[in-house]
């Protein structure tokens, strides 16, 4: 029993989200030869530890065996199906409506290991880095939405128009299209920026859907005490603070 093993109440909230063995599918084969929770556990084991598959303990099924059915869970989507169930159940405990509707987007430039190709790594300049960058959506609480990785040549407006939409392409709540309002960390001025907008004044008109551009926006920063607040301004016009409400407040 390790500290990554998880508890008699996590199982029972996983085990459901887990694909069918292929035995008990109607597809044939023989009875899976290890226990479930232990296939869980060992995978649980490398994520905390980030240790290599051969690493496992002798106490988890073989490392082959592992990778195996790690690659067949994500194939059949089950890592996407835990994470927006984990996710619904936290936001409805935090007393949120279990549809995000605010995604705050972010991203990360790491180095890359020399087996990573050269088609798939890039130099950021900022940071003056050669690898990748990994750029993620979550909602208020910090909770993921959505995760894409590029060259770390890639712009983080650039990217924003590929991770949008996979904030609502996994498992949603049926209706649910996605967030309708997004919180940049960065300055995304000087190209088109898909809607939905950060702040909406009161007066304002209704904003366009998703899937049309809008005019590049203007993004400034207030911090105070470690806390960052951001509001939106189209071209040069600064909104009234007043009058200006940001619209995932209400959930």
């Amino acid at each position: 029993m390790y500290s990554s093993s998880v508890t008699d109440a996590e199982w029972a909230t996983l085990e459901p989200l887990l694909p069918a063995p292929g035995s008990t599918a109607g597809r044939g084969g023989r009875p899976e030869k290890y226990c479930r929770r232990a296939m869980v556990d060992a995978i649980l084991y490398i994520v905390r530890g980030g240790t290599a598959w051969r690493q496992l303990p002798v106490e988890f099924p073989p490392a082959g065996t592992m990778y195996a059915v790690f690659a067949r869970w994500a194939h059949s989507g089950a890592w996407q199906r835990i994470l927006d169930a984990l996710r619904d159940r936290l936001r409805v405990r935090a007393g949120r409506d279990r549809c995000p509707t605010a995604a705050i987007i972010d991203s990360q430039t790491v180095p890359a290991a020399d087996t990573v190709l050269r088609s798939s790594r890039g130099w950021d300049g900022g940071k003056r880095t050669n690898g990748v960058k990994r750029h993620i959506a979550v909602d208020v609480n910090g909770l993921l939405l959505a995760v894409v990785v590029t060259a770390a040549s890639i712009q983080d407006r650039d990217t924003a128009h590929r991770l949008l939409p996979h904030c609502a392409a996994g498992s949603p709540p049926s209706g649910w299209s996605g967030p309708t309002a997004v919180i940049p960390d960065v300055c995304l001025s000087g190209r088109k920026m898909f809607s939905p907008l950060l702040y909406r004044s009161s007066n304002a008109s209704p904003a366009p859907p998703v899937s049309t551009p809008v005019p590049a926006l203007g993004w400034s920063r207030e911090i105070s005490r470690g806390s960052t607040s951001i509001a939106a301004a189209c071209a040069t016009t600064k909104p009234d603070p007043t009058t200006t409400k940001p619209w995932f407040t209400s959930r």
